[in-house]
């Protein structure tokens, strides 16, 4: 049986975490986004664009208004980063490509994932011989992508890129025009890298103590969704990491932390911004509601009369806590604050911040309140927001 020696209040907890994320105490500026990718240890994409993409919604959190063509820069150029299946399809550090070996092997025993070809090692052929020779490609460079059915009815290249991908015989190296861009992974991933010798045990290890260094503390099920491994894989590998049992205030369930975290409580200004649904703080909803007391949900799916907060909402962080959220649109050089939400008086200043912040990051001059589920807090957020970003 574990013995727990610690304990935290639910606020030391919370501190913890945001440290972690790099939202408490100065950003660093100097290792940039490749340093943001480097301490989450994933960023996950996704197709959705209303300010900007998810994965450059993640470090302009946590550094401010980086410029977004040097986002892309950071991510896809120098060889620093490949795209693979963690927590869901992320932008994951170079580094760590041995350490999902495990997963490449799991795809290889199964034979498939989705779609099944009648011949596929001739399919897979023709696409190895087309990026040795002319790579890196595109689906649509490649031959195309789809059947001319359903958007998942795809072509037998679309599915044998994809199994060399799941595989590892081929790497995403960037994304153009939000396509993947596919290479043979002998040629994108260094030498000393490109192999698959660590066993599952190591894997699944590295990637538990990566995970809990990247939420500073955590429960079993919290380092289990972050790569999206099983329980029992946590289980099994815990003791060989150096996390730290812990008890949490609240939490009702055993937890682990960071050593690191443990030894130098977390300092600092809090950052106040506008969070992707899909940020690594809040991307896990039943941790979300834990820590910050805080119900998140993407309703980009659900039908529109059922929606509550709207199609993107956006967390707004401030003060280390999450006060609100805020569906936002673009209209021409205005940004819309199509449906918002606040914890009180207290979110106003805080929401017309980075509403004015986020208005600055993409280019617009003008920020709009179309709607507010409180009357008295929308005229105050109408208020702040007439000071415009300087006085916000």
């Amino acid at each position: 049986m574990t013995t727990v020696d610690v304990s935290l209040s639910a606020d030391e907890a919370r501190r913890i975490a945001l440290a972690a994320q790099g939202l408490l105490g100065a950003p660093d500026r100097r290792a940039g986004v490749r340093g943001v990718l480097r301490r989450l240890g994933a960023v996950q994409l996704d197709t959705i664009s209303v300010l900007a993409r998810s994965h450059e919604l993640v470090p302009y959190a946590r550094l401010g208004a980086v410029g977004r063509s040097a986002v892309e820069s950071a991510y896809w150029t120098g060889g620093h980063s490949f795209e693979y299946w963690s927590h869901a399809a992320c932008i994951l550090p170079v580094e760590e490509w041995p350490h999902f070996a495990f997963r490449r092997r799991e795809r290889r025993a199964r034979g498939h994932r989705w779609h099944i070809l009648e011949d596929r090692e001739a399919a897979c052929a023709v696409v190895r011989d087309r990026l040795k020779a002319d790579g890196p490609l595109t689906t649509t460079e490649l031959g195309g992508g789809k059947n001319g059915g359903e958007w998942f009815d795809w072509s037998e290249t679309k599915i044998a890129v994809e199994w060399l991908l799941d595989t590892g015989e081929v790497v995403c190296t960037e994304r153009r025009g939000w396509k993947r861009v596919y290479d043979l992974a002998e040629r994108a991933i260094p030498d000393e890298l490109l192999h698959d010798d660590i066993d599952d045990h190591e894997c699944m290890r590295r990637l538990v103590a990566q995970a809990g260094a990247a939420m500073g503390v955590a429960t079993r099920a919290d380092l289990a969704d972050y790569h999206r491994l099983k329980g029992e894989q946590v289980d099994a590998v815990l003791p060989d990491t150096d996390l730290v049992p812990v008890q949490v205030e609240g939490w009702g369930k055993p937890a682990w932390a960071d050593p690191a975290v443990l030894e130098s409580p977390p300092r600092g200004r809090h950052r106040t911004t506008l969070l992707s649904p899909f940020d690594s703080l809040v991307w896990d909803r039943p941790r979300t509601q834990r820590i910050f007391d805080f119900t998140h949900r993407l309703e980009a799916y659900v039908p529109k009369p059922k929606r509550i907060h709207g199609y993107f909402a956006m967390p707004l962080l401030s003060g280390g806590k999450l006060l609100g959220r805020v569906d936002p649109g673009r209209e021409g050089n205005t940004l819309l604050a199509r449906q918002v939400s606040m914890a009180g008086r207290k979110a106003v200043a805080p929401m017309a911040k980075a509403l004015w912040e986020a208005a600055s990051w993409v280019g617009c001059e003008e920020v709009r309140v179309e709607r507010c589920d409180d009357a008295k807090l929308a005229e105050a957020l109408a208020h702040a927001l007439t000071d415009g970003p300087e006085g916000a």
